[in-house]
C-alpha cells in the first residue's frame, strides 16, 4: 500500500505558518477538510488533539505523525507539512518539529491504518530522504520526492 495513494499534491504544505501543536494541527487539517468535503475540521482537530493527550506523535529527529480515526471519513487521507522554524509538539526527544505527516483514517481502519502509519515511519527513517524534504523549494518538488521514495521501499 503506497503512501501516494493517500496522499495529494494539494495536501502538502511547503511552509506551515503554525507556531503551536494546536495550530499545526488544525492548519494541516484544513487541507484535508476542505478536500474531502465530508469531514469536520473542528471535530478532526479535536479528535487530533485527544491523540496527542495520550502521547506525543512527535517522534524526535524532528518529525511528527500526528493521526486519528475519524467519523464519517471514507478513506484514508495523509496531510504534510513542513515547518522550517519548527514547532514545540512535546517530542520524544524534546526537540522542535520540521516534517509533519498527518494521518486521518477512517473508524473502521486499524488494519490499514496502521500499515500507513509503519509505511511513513519506514520512509522517515532514511536521513537523506528528511533533509531533501526540508530543502525542497516548492510543493510540487516535496511530492515528487515522496512519489520517488515511495516507489523504492517496496510495498507492505
Amino acid at each position: 500500500m503506497k503512501l501516494t495513494t493517500f496522499l495529494k499534491r494539494e495536501f502538502i504544505i511547503k511552509e506551515l505558518k503554525a507556531t503551536t501543536k494546536e495550530a499545526a494541527l488544525a492548519e494541516l487539517t484544513a487541507v484535508l477538510t476542505h478536500a474531502g468535503g465530508t469531514v469536520d475540521h473542528d471535530e478532526t482537530v479535536k479528535v487530533l488533539m485527544a491523540r496527542e493527550r495520550l502521547g506525543s506523535t512527535g517522534i524526535g529527529d524532528g518529525i511528527a505523525i500526528p493521526h486519528g480515526k475519524i467519523h464519517g471519513l471514507d478513506d484514508l487521507m495523509i496531510a504534510i507539512g513542513i515547518s522550517n522554524k519548527g514547532v514545540d509538539f512535546n517530542a520524544m526527544d524534546g526537540k522542535p518539529v520540521h516534517l509533519f505527516f498527518l494521518l486521518i483514517a477512517p473508524e473502521n481502519s486499524s488494519g490499514q491504518h496502521l500499515k500507513v502509519l509503519a509505511r511513513i515511519s519506514r520512509l522517515l527513517k532514511d536521513n537523506v530522504l528528511r533533509k531533501k524534504l526540508m530543502e525542497a523549494e516548492s510543493q510540487d518538488e516535496l511530492f515528487n520526492l515522496l512519489v520517488e521514495q515511495d516507489n523504492l521501499i517496496g510495498l507492505t
